[in-house]
């Protein structure tokens, strides 16, 4: 393995070109099968290191200073002196291991404690840079705030959601009634799938049921509302041609919200 890792030749393509062949120095294999355990053993010690020390969060009697997936790792500590002496681990063990930090991809954290107010911003540094104090991170796929709310994920699935719902109706813009009825329908037995799995309900349970016992608005009380909402904003535009789209009782744009507010 030595010798396999000591004489590795890359290259880079573009294309159908490819560059110079040159020596791999350092880091594993992208994709290889033992690349995972073999980073694991090199960053293992500094893991440990970190878990010696007595600071940090307790949870349970138990001391968390460090969560660790792969190369991404967050330190945890009460105070921003608790912070400083993990961070002197971690420099340690990147002088003694060859081991760079990106302090442009480094940053801390202040949770915000109920009805108390920070009144000053620690120093934090890393390799002698200062560590920039920012009130949300992601980590692992989700966004961890300075409040301890989910909001910002929340936000950004509801983003998602509607950047698909903007894809289906450009995809059957040009489709029959018929087929649009039916992805509608589509899409509205997995909103209802959707709920019951985050709330752990049966497969089977009545949909209207648990809509009314959660006090949550169904599909269709969903698009009734967001109709209303926009006839009631087409009405109340400084714009005349909106105005008179919406307003004339004639109008189709006007039958065709009334149809969907009354279905």
């Amino acid at each position: 393995m030595r010798f396999w890792y000591a004489n590795q030749l890359n290259c880079v393509r573009w294309g159908r070109e490819f560059s110079e062949p040159y020596r791999l120095e350092c880091g594993v294999r992208q994709g290889g099968l033992t690349s995972p355990k073999l980073f694991n053993l090199y960053v293992n010690d500094l893991i440990v290191e970190l878990s010696k020390k007595p600071v940090g969060c307790w949870i349970d009697g138990i001391c968390v200073n460090n969560l660790s997936y792969a190369d991404d790792m967050v330190l945890l500590g009460p105070t921003a002196g608790s912070i400083r002496e993990l961070l002197k681990v971690c420099e340690d063990y990147a002088t003694s291991h060859g081991l760079i930090y990106n302090v442009a991809k480094s940053e801390y954290l202040i949770f915000k404690a109920p009805r108390k107010q920070v009144q000053y911003e620690p120093i934090i540094t890393l390799k002698g840079a200062v560590l920039n104090r920012v009130t949300q991170f992601k980590y692992l796929g989700h966004y961890l705030t300075e409040d301890l709310k989910d909001h910002v994920d929340k936000e950004r699935e509801r983003r998602s959601l509607a950047v698909k719902c903007n894809m289906l109706a450009r995809r059957f813009a040009r489709c029959s009634k018929e087929v649009k009825v039916t992805a509608l329908n589509t899409l509205r037995v997995q909103y209802n799938n959707g709920f019951r799995i985050l709330l752990g309900l049966p497969r089977f349970c009545s949909a209207s049921g648990m809509f009314a016992q959660e006090r949550i608005d169904d599909f269709y009380a969903i698009i009734r509302k967001k109709t209303a909402s926009l006839l009631t904003r087409l009405r109340s535009s400084s714009n005349s041609i909106l105005n008179m789209l919406a307003g004339k009782f004639d109008s189709p744009i006007l039958q065709h919200f009334m149809s969907v507010l009354v279905r």
